[in-house]
């Protein structure tokens, strides 16, 4: 049959024309082979990107299985390698998604599963028939309501998909080559290490003025004492360093699905009439999408997976399948970056303005504090957000580096235009023991920094400092822009390799959906009294909420309130700390 042949390669246009219902994969061969045991048969009864009744039966098989799963537990296994020297991707992923659904005999379901993607989408082969065969009578569910064999083929492909796209994009994102400036440790770091580890002063010697008591010990006036300079110190959040790739996995698996993804074209053939990308589709004629066409913005989700409404239902599978496999790949995750990760409660960063502060809420149990740049710089007698608070940042952060505090910085803009400066103050705050940064875009006169800029100022910290946590701030909703240039900056952004991205004044539950969707970065809101509780936050896909100025401006607040009590002759209320337990932080 004569066809004409359409090739789609702008992104929007293969959008919408993955959208279009006019357009179906192309209809497998007639079923000649028995059923419920051959390739012709299989292809013919799989789930598949189409509409109708029997494409929505099929589809909901899909989703059942899926529903079973636990995303981040899937991750974790696919980070276990049987044999870490093969890495034979293929196998693998089936393997573990086979035992994460309860699957019999996994090993047996993955050699099955081997042959059977040999000839998925074309071509006859005895063995493949006779896989198909054993894993029907395998797989088939008993006390159902739905056709056994119908539910097999559903998890054939389910199988048959981790075997041959989930494993070339771990194939192909394993075979990336690092950046070539990843790895490099800040010179900060490398003195800090050599002066912990080999200092160039073994031993201190000193010499008792007057009588004393050290370590328990009374020494006499004139006893000589010895202090050994290599003594380990007590555990500390300290940075890890740079793994040979600093880029996220997740970072990385993007980047593979944007510029090599392991479907490059998607055959669509037309059921009826339609028209696409100002061309005339007549029903029969068979379009080809290519999957590689560049996205407008790096947060467009790359379209290896589809465009909605027909997404995969196993995106989120087998994008944690692919990034467990590739977890030899991914930087050693610090303790702080950590608090971040999908499968992690949602980290509650509540905000310090001094060392006090920083300790009480430490002891009060949570986990990490950041800074609030409003209370450190009221708290000198500066305004906030005007690039004046350099010195009393830096200041707090060396002190509270030399606590067991694991804390991050809010930097503001920081403090520069000039991206080696802000790069500087990085290492020096990484230097004194900070985990991570703040960096944002607002300006003091009500603008917004050129995101070209702020995206430099990403980027230098990154090279300095790949270790030091960026949590990338946009203010077009603090200042009162809204959707205008969010995502494009946010994109940049994350591009230009930041860890986090922080939408302070954001609140919309749907836009804050749509954020947390589009990018892989952990998504960071300001915590509003009036906006989303810390469950509904969690729930739309936020990863980290900040209190910001908030503990600052109720303790102040509390402070007032206190004094025109006792003066009115009124007893102060609320939770008081003793003397004592100030004094204990």
């Amino acid at each position: 049959m004569n066809r004409t042949v359409h090739e789609v390669r702008r992104y929007e246009d293969v959008r919408a024309a993955l959208a279009d219902p006019n357009l179906v994969p192309e209809p497998p061969a007639a079923a000649e082979g028995p059923a419920g045991a051959s390739m012709t048969w299989l292809r013919a009864s799989v789930p598949r990107f189409s509409s109708g009744a029997t494409h929505a039966r099929r589809r909901a098989l899909v989703e059942t299985e899926l529903a079973r799963l636990d995303v981040s537990q899937l991750e974790e296994a696919a980070a276990h390698w049987p044999d870490a020297a093969t890495r034979d991707a293929a196998p693998h992923v089936v393997r573990t998604l086979a035992e994460a659904l309860g699957y019999p005999e996994p090993e047996t379901v993955a050699e099955a599963v081997t042959a059977i993607a040999a000839v998925y989408f074309g071509g006859e082969d005895p063995a493949a028939d006779a896989a198909v065969a054993h894993l029907v009578d395998l797989l088939s569910p008993s006390g159902q309501p739905h056709d056994p064999s119908e539910v097999a083929a559903a998890r054939i492909c389910l199988l048959v998909q981790a075997s041959d796209a989930t494993a070339t994009l771990v194939r192909q994102a394993d075979a990336t080559p690092a950046p070539a400036s990843a790895g490099a440790r800040p010179v900060e770091r490398l003195l800090h290490e050599t002066l912990r580890d080999d200092p160039p002063v073994r031993v201190l010697r000193r010499v008792a003025a007057r009588d004393t008591r050290v370590a328990g010990r009374d020494i006499a006036a004139g006893d000589l004492v010895l202090l050994d300079a290599t003594a380990a110190a007590p555990a500390v959040a300290t940075p890890a360093p740079a793994s040979a790739d600093a880029r996220p996995v997740e970072r990385l698996l993007h980047e593979t699905l944007r510029d090599d993804p392991p479907v490059r074209a998607l055959r669509r053939v037309a059921a009826r009439d339609t028209r696409v990308a100002g061309t005339d589709i007549a029903a029969g004629d068979l379009v080809l999408l290519d999957a590689t066409a560049a996205a407008p913005t790096d947060a467009d989700a790359p379209l290896t997976f589809g465009a909605p409404p027909r997404v995969c239902p196993g995106r989120d599978h087998a994008m944690a399948l692919a990034a467990g496999a590739l977890a030899h790949r991914r930087p050693s995750l610090t303790p702080f970056a950590h608090l971040h990760r999908k499968g992690v409660p949602l980290l509650l960063l509540p905000n310090a303005w001094d060392c006090a502060s920083a300790a009480a809420l430490a002891a009060e149990g949570f986990e990490a504090v950041g800074t609030t740049s409003l209370g450190v710089a009221a708290a000198a007698g500066l305004p906030d957000g005007a690039g004046v608070t350099a010195d009393a940042t830096l200041a707090l952060a060396r002190r509270l580096g030399r606590t067991s505090l694991l804390f991050t910085v809010d930097m503001e803009g920081g403090f520069s235009d000039d991206p080696e400066e802000v790069a500087d103050l990085a290492r020096q705050l990484s230097a004194a023991g900070a985990a991570g940064i703040n960096l944002e875009d607002g300006r003091a006169d009500g603008g917004l920094t050129p995101v070209h800029q702020h995206a430099a100022k990403i980027a230098a910290v990154k090279a300095a400092v790949p270790e030091l946590f960026v949590n990338a701030r946009t203010d077009t909703y603090w200042l009162g822009r809204g959707h205008e240039g969010t995502d494009e900056r946010l994109a940049a952004y994350q591009q230009a390799g930041a860890d986090g991205l922080f939408v302070p004044g954001l609140a919309e539950p749907d836009r804050i959906r749509d954020i947390a969707s589009r990018f892989e970065l952990p998504l960071n809101i300001l915590y509003s009294p009036t906006g989303p509780t810390l469950d509904e936050l969690a729930a739309l896909g936020v990863r980290r909420v900040s209190l910001g100025s908030l503990l600052y401006r109720r303790a102040l607040g509390e402070a007032v309130a206190t004094a025109r009590a006792v003066r009115e002759g009124r007893r102060p209320t609320g939770d008081t700390l003793s003397y004592g337990d100030v004094q204990s932080l």
